[in-house]
């Protein structure tokens, strides 16, 4: 499952992969080899026991399928880890688009003190530089001794091959009537309609996407702002955390409680206070729990959270949330169509996990609330002067 994949899978998008890479980081076959070794290079971690793998593993469909990830000497962080598969793709990266590209975001967790924890990129390579084979492999590569920047192209370009698409839904949208069951297309009729997901995972409200379901943007969608005084947080992140200075934003992503502020601390604007990117959805069964913090474990879950137009006294709520009415047999279609956008690599995998997810959804639903969803859209308080 960690093999690069091929470009030949049914609902690629060719071209968009092949205009996604950068003209001064071209694939080459070494590179990317390196750069697989790299991934799993657990010398990148200031204690050797943790690897871009640990949190990004393949066998999970690239992600730990932990609420949030874990660095060394057991550090929880605040964000859960969002899958590699297709992250090319991505305009932005991580939760809160602090990164624009795939190198720029392999060298955060390498120097954050709660995932690979060096106190910079240099004493990573430093660690790198000293294994014979790394250094004969940045020879042959990059034409120079092992290096930071070279280390991070490396990363990236095997980043770039992890394309996961030839999912029961492309079969269908290519032709095949009989790829997804009756459930899976009413599924996806009510995606596109009364359950309002094509407001953010579409190109625009009338032109479906059926690449990768995502607008690119962020967005508050509700989660978290109960839990945190978001109000005092964001006065503290004004205070102690500047615009410009990436590692104080990436340390307060990861380690305290003004994760919760999401894209407010790259941009300071309130507009974008709790907003959070919207994320591809291909493979969203196997990549769970789900959201940014990883708080809810079913597909169930995370449509219930948006049925009831989630975001009581939250003034920046998106304003296209708010309850959809969906009745419990409309929840187990959406299900249906998100199931069928598992990839073939992952079909058993989906399968077992649809099972697990539907047989906890008969028994525990925290975020279910039907008064909510059929009630009107609640009166949002302003924001805070």
């Amino acid at each position: 499952m960690a093999q690069p994949k091929s470009l030949q899978q049914v609902g690629v998008a060719v071209e968009l992969a092949r205009d996604a890479i950068p003209a001064d980081n071209p694939q080459t076959s070494e590179k990317i080899s390196l750069g697989q070794k790299l991934f799993f290079e657990r010398r990148l971690s200031a204690d050797s026991t943790v690897s871009c793998s640990t949190c990004h593993n393949p066998e999970l469909a690239f992600t730990d399928r932990k609420p949030t990830s874990v660095g060394i000497k057991g550090r929880v962080g605040q964000r859960n880890a969002p899958t590699i598969l297709n992250a090319l793709y991505n305009k932005t990266q991580f939760w809160d688009g602090r990164a624009k590209t795939l190198e720029e975001q392999a060298g955060f967790p390498i120097v954050n003190p709660s995932e690979m924890g060096h106190p910079n990129l240099e004493a990573a390579v430093a660690q790198i530089a000293s294994v014979e084979e790394y250094q004969q492999a940045f020879q042959r590569v990059f034409g120079r001794t092992p290096n930071g920047p070279d280390l991070l192209r490396a990363i990236a370009s095997y980043e770039r091959t992890q394309l996961s698409f030839d999912s029961p839904f492309d079969h269908f949208i290519t032709g095949d009537n009989n790829a997804i069951d009756d459930s899976a297309k009413r599924g996806w009729e009510l995606f596109n309609t009364q359950a309002r997901c094509n407001k953010c995972h579409a190109l625009t409200e009338t032109q479906r996407d059926v690449t990768l379901f995502t607008d690119n943007d962020f967005h508050n969608i509700g989660i978290g702002i109960i839990r945190h005084n978001v109000v005092a947080l964001a006065g503290q992140a004004e205070l102690l955390v500047k615009s410009g200075d990436t590692a104080a934003i990436d340390r307060a992503a990861i380690q305290n409680d003004m994760s919760v502020l999401g894209r407010f601390l790259i941009t300071k604007q309130d507009k974008d206070t709790a907003s959070f990117k919207t994320p591809d959805i291909r493979n969203v069964l196997v990549t769970g729990p789900y959201f940014h913090d990883g708080s809810q474990e079913t597909l169930w879950d995370v449509i219930d959270h948006y049925n009831k137009g989630d975001g009581l006294h939250n003034p920046w709520l998106d304003e296209d949330m708010q309850p959809l009415a969906l009745t419990e047999s409309q929840i187990d279609d959406l299900v249906a169509f998100l199931a069928s956008l598992t990839s073939a690599t992952y079909k058993e995998q989906g399968e077992a996990e649809l099972a697990r997810q539907r047989a906890l959804s008969r028994t525990t639903r925290p975020q279910r609330d039907t008064t909510r969803a059929f009630g009107p859209k609640p009166t949002q308080p302003e924001p805070p002067k």
